[in-house]
């Protein structure tokens, strides 16, 4: 890699790695009304999929984090105009379910958006899971469309990392927190770029409220070069196949997984299951806190029921109603297969009851930094129990329950710097019917 990248995804210096991508499908003929099938179904599911994922290239590649960069603690994803899903690349199954409602609460925020706008935010009950997860929602205009809707707003396109330290009582921004305000700086949605210019005295007060202001930086920059990378490939799109033709086959897609998970329930047996797992504790004396699922199967539809699960915890294990969505989310993926188109679809079929004000469903300002990292594995497990009653050949055992989180920091003499580190470590996986579980590896 020779050169560098700005803010917004364009080389600044030697131009001599190309990473853009050149589609190769069958022209549609735009002039008629937008037609799919099959063939053409398959293709837009590459081609929405594969923008996200070159967002997700340029964000690792360009992050200064390790965390970022090595562990690939990101995700990057494509939205529709009313908010809704339509693609994600395969990075961080925790963020399936949270994205979409962070792009939600910045559409809620803002009445209108202009090409260049892009919206920051972090707060967990805005959609977020936790603090150290900073998302970017950046909407796409149509450009260059033959079908001449030039202008209009097609949808947006959305990168979330987890950056290494956002300030709090601790160096990681993990901390032995009770309340969210010792978690770290929150962000509201708010215009870190608006019509193309960044709002830095936005991101100074950002970075002042760090322990790593200069990896901060760098790892903020490489997710506003997502966005640009994002939009650009939509832009790319839309010329190519026109914007008649790219909606269709964005809501095709989304009936087309809807379709395909009814189908996969509908191989259930008809009836209810229960299954209760638990928390060791909070870090602050309440042990053996419930997790508590029911499923209704019926018809090709599940009612998922979490009445009856711990109240929302003193400590920070609570997670936030997005992040327990996700862990349905990511089961329903996994039962489904991978096959099946990445979108907001997939949870058509199925309905989500969390109570308020329990363990996964937290009101503010509760405590949350753990509840993203170690409960969401929790209710993974608690849901694959439930299943195993269903489809025992086709869930797993449970795996380790947690993401092993280690979080160091100091004062570096030599350099003069504080310095951050974060990291998971592997463990073991479950057993799975004909084959045995693995080891020291990140699960779920």
């Amino acid at each position: 890699w020779e050169g560098e990248v700005d803010g917004w995804g364009n080389m600044t210096a030697a131009q001599s790695v190309n990473v853009g991508t050149q589609f190769i499908a069958p022209t549609l003929d735009s002039t008629s009304a937008p037609t799919t099938d099959p063939v053409s179904l398959e293709i837009f599911k590459h081609l929405f999929a594969s923008a996200a994922e070159e967002m997700g290239v340029t964000l690792g590649r360009t992050a200064y984090s390790p965390n970022i960069k090595e562990r690939k603690d990101y995700s990057c994803a494509c939205f529709d105009a009313k908010g809704r899903l339509i693609a994600q690349a395969e990075h961080i199954p925790v963020h399936l379910g949270a994205m979409p409602a962070s792009v939600r609460a910045a559409i809620e925020q803002f009445s209108t958006f202009e090409p260049g706008d892009i919206v920051m935010l972090n707060d967990p009950y805005l959609g977020g899971s936790h603090l150290p997860d900073i998302t970017l929602v950046a909407p796409v205009f149509i450009a260059d469309d033959p079908d001449g809707h030039t202008g209009e707003l097609f949808g947006f396109v959305a990168s979330r990392a987890h950056h290494a330290d956002i300030g709090g009582m601790s160096p990681g921004s993990m901390p032995m927190s009770r309340e969210l305000y010792q978690e770290g700086i929150i962000i509201p949605p708010l215009k870190v770029a608006k019509g193309g210019i960044i709002n830095q005295d936005m991101l100074e007060l950002f970075y002042r409220n760090v322990r790593t202001p200069w990896e901060r930086r760098g790892d903020m920059d490489a997710q506003l070069a997502a966005s640009r990378v994002g939009e650009r490939r939509l832009h790319e799109i839309i010329a190519r196949y026109g914007s008649r033709a790219v909606q269709a086959h964005a809501e095709a897609l989304l009936a087309y997984s809807a379709e395909l998970t009814r189908t996969a329930l509908a191989d259930l047996p008809a009836g209810e299951v229960q299954y209760i797992d638990y928390l060791d504790d909070d870090g602050w004396g309440v042990e053996a806190l419930p997790i508590c699922v029911r499923l209704r199967v019926a018809h090709g539809t599940m009612n998922v029921d979490f009445t009856g699960s711990a109240a929302q915890s003193a400590g920070c294990v609570n997670a936030v109603q997005a992040v327990t969505s996700s862990a349905v989310f990511y089961v329903i993926r996994c039962l489904v297969g991978e096959s099946v188109p990445v979108n907001e679809g997939c949870l058509a079929p199925i309905t989500i009851v969390i109570p308020a004000g329990s363990l996964l469903n937290p009101q503010p300002p509760a405590a949350v930094a753990a509840g993203n990292v170690e409960t969401s594995q929790r209710v993974v497990d608690a849901l694959f129990g439930a299943l195993t009653q269903l489809a025992p050949q086709k869930i797993p055992a449970a795996s380790q329950g947690t993401m092993n989180n280690l979080t160091l920091g100091g004062y570096d003499a030599k350099s003069g710097k504080i310095f951050a580190y974060y990291e998971t470590m592997g463990g073991g996986m479950g057993a799975r019917a004909g084959a045995d579980g693995l080891s020291g590896v990140h699960v779920h």
